[in-house]
């Protein structure tokens, strides 16, 4: 049975960025059925909406999301959907693992998991 994932494909780069990593995704032979939803710019310009309560309403749904880039109007506008995403669903941690996976690499050994608050100061919108 497929794995239920809400797609978010963003703005600017974000639609060919997610395209690729489903491309990715299938042929690591990932089984996902993707929920696709919109937000950022490109929704507000379609439907009048940043943040779609269908695209909440599916990420509750799914448990999973794949977000593309997001753009974030400068002084104007809408607030920033990421931080908005980040405050409703409570993530606030960034959590970003790296490891060294090719041999012969600049840096060799390296296993490290960095976690950065990500609800709180300069990230609290």
């Amino acid at each position: 049975m497929p794995t239920r994932v809400t797609l978010i494909p963003g703005d600017g780069i974000g639609p060919g960025i997610t395209e690729a990593t489903i491309r990715i995704l299938a042929s690591a032979g990932a089984d996902i059925e993707w929920d696709r939803q919109r937000a950022g710019a490109t929704a507000a310009e379609e439907i009048g909406d940043p943040l779609p309560q269908a695209t909440l309403d599916s990420i509750r749904e799914t448990g999973l999301a794949l977000k593309g880039p997001l753009e974030t109007p400068v002084g104007k506008g809408y607030r920033s959907i990421n931080v908005a995403l980040r405050q409703e669903f409570m993530l606030y941690a960034n959590v970003r693992p790296a490891r060294t996976i090719i041999p012969g690499a600049r840096f060799e050994g390296v296993d490290i998991v960095l976690v950065r608050e990500n609800t709180e100061g300069l990230y609290s919108g």
